[in-house]
């Protein structure tokens, strides 16, 4: 918005506004409103919260020290959207369609989450949504945003070819060209590639979903994912830093840097009221909605490979849950001794600021190896 008011109209009236062209600028000033849009309204949103009596429900099976938060207002999450999405359409161009697809992202997968958190509330239980409603929903959500990026690469603004880390010049196309050329049969030549795109979306949803479970730990793994998603769509619209890296270059890409730096900016305010003891949760409303925009983001950029390490966390924490209820239902014996992972070291004796720290560290190292793999091929 004030891209198209003070660069694209004003400009040519008081030359100074042409800093406003600049991507690194307004992607530093989008960075700076978020924190600030999450620090100003932080306050007013926990005392509504808490007027409202929105309270974090406790699992009864896990830790007992957990029990002493409930009561402590959740579904902060709506701070969070709030403080991503101002900063995104003041200072995005929005005739980039990648901009809207990543706001669909955050704001549907965010809206499901919310519906999960309201059922919790008004039910004054720790179950929201059934399992199979959440993940059908999620399901939805995903594919609405692969049949988007179909219609942008039907459009030449986006490939279906995969980057794979460390090689150079094996890029698989998902569509099975065959197909597409046939008169009845072209969307099944998109199926491979759908399937793909709503497995990776709804795996990095349900991936920070679960790393939310300690206080800071969830959002400071975001601000190290966003950081590096920023680095990266920069590079990959960039076109000398593109032609440097042998990366597919996808102008359209770069700005999403400024969507990305309004997700770390929001991040790190919410951070200032979500660190431990924490006086606000994010709840499902922020856990879903970041995750969605974090894998959307990868899909974009053509990163999805690197999510693994660009998010390496969120990763081990979801295969945690898997490993533990598969080894559970398959030999009736655990893995660890709780799951998701941060409870196992919480059991084992680490206090819970250590674990955080600790996890923030390893996913700080899983971020740079990421950004690392650019030049390694």
């Amino acid at each position: 918005m004030l891209y198209w008011l003070l660069y694209q109209k004003l400009f040519p009236y008081f030359r100074p506004f042409r800093i406003f062209r600049y991507l690194t600028f307004r992607t530093a000033f989008a960075t700076l409103t978020a924190l600030l849009i999450a620090l100003i309204i932080g306050p007013f949103v926990i005392d509504r919260l808490r007027e409202f009596q929105i309270g974090q429900y406790i699992r009864e099976d896990g830790p007992q020290g957990h029990l002493k938060k409930a009561g402590t207002p959740t579904m902060g999450g709506v701070l969070i959207c709030i403080a991503i999405l101002i900063p995104a359409l003041l200072w995005s161009d929005l005739t980039n369609p990648f901009v809207w697809v990543s706001i669909f992202a955050l704001c549907s997968f965010g809206a499901i989450g919310f519906a999960d958190d309201y059922i919790k509330v008004v039910k004054r239980r720790n179950l929201g949504l059934t399992a199979r409603a959440k993940m059908g929903w999620q399901f939805i959500a995903g594919f609405a945003i692969a049949l988007m990026l179909v219609t942008l690469q039907g459009n030449g603004f986006y490939s279906t070819r995969l980057m794979v880390p460390f090689v150079k010049r094996f890029r698989p196309d998902l569509v099975i060209g065959a197909l597409a050329h046939l008169p009845h049969w072209w969307p099944l030549a998109f199926l491979p590639f759908i399937v793909f795109v709503v497995l990776v979306l709804v795996f990095s949803t349900n991936a920070v979903n679960l790393t939310d479970g300690l206080d800071g730990l969830a959002i400071g793994c975001t601000i190290v994912a966003a950081g590096a998603l920023t680095v990266l769509t920069y590079v990959s619209g960039h076109v000398v830093f593109a032609d440097y890296l042998e990366l597919q270059r996808m102008p359209m890409a770069s700005e999403l840097t400024v969507f990305c730096g309004s997700m770390v900016g929001a991040s790190v305010g919410f951070l200032w009221y979500n660190a431990h003891p924490a006086e606000i949760f994010m709840g499902d409303v922020g856990s879903l909605a970041l995750g969605g925009a974090i894998g959307t983001v990868a899909v974009l950029i053509k990163q999805e490979l690197l999510l693994p390490f660009i998010g390496g966390i969120f990763i081990l924490e979801a295969v945690s849950v898997i490993l533990q209820v598969g080894s559970y239902k398959l030999r009736g014996k655990r893995i660890f001794k709780m799951a998701p992972l941060h409870h196992h070291f919480e059991i084992l004796g680490w206090s819970e600021s250590k674990v955080i720290v600790r996890f923030w560290i390893a996913a700080l190292v899983f971020a740079l190896f990421a950004l690392t793999t650019l030049k390694l091929r």
